[in-house]
């Protein structure tokens, strides 16, 4: 779990607009996506682990990955939301 102090500091890199935990189910799909080898990050690489949490950006465009309560907060890592919708 990240720290509620960390959350309200964290933006997106690209843009700095607000990012926010996503629910649970969102998670579920991006870890169902992960395991058929369909999701794939902002750079065009499969993402092949796991993530435990997730950050949306504002504008719904990327979800930034939570792995062992670290924010992965990299434009490349960032996965393009669209693919869990």
């Amino acid at each position: 779990m990240v720290d509620e102090q960390l959350l309200k500091i964290l933006v997106c890199p690209e843009n700095k607009t607000p990012v926010a935990l996503v629910e649970a189910d969102v998670i579920e799909r991006a870890n169902a996506a992960i395991n058929t080898g369909k999701l794939k990050n902002r750079s065009g690489s499969v993402v092949e682990e796991k993530i435990d949490e997730g950050l949306l950006r504002e504008d719904k465009a990327y979800l930034y990955p939570i792995r062992d309560g670290i924010p992965i907060m990299l434009i490349d890592e960032a996965i393009p939301f669209d693919q869990l919708s």
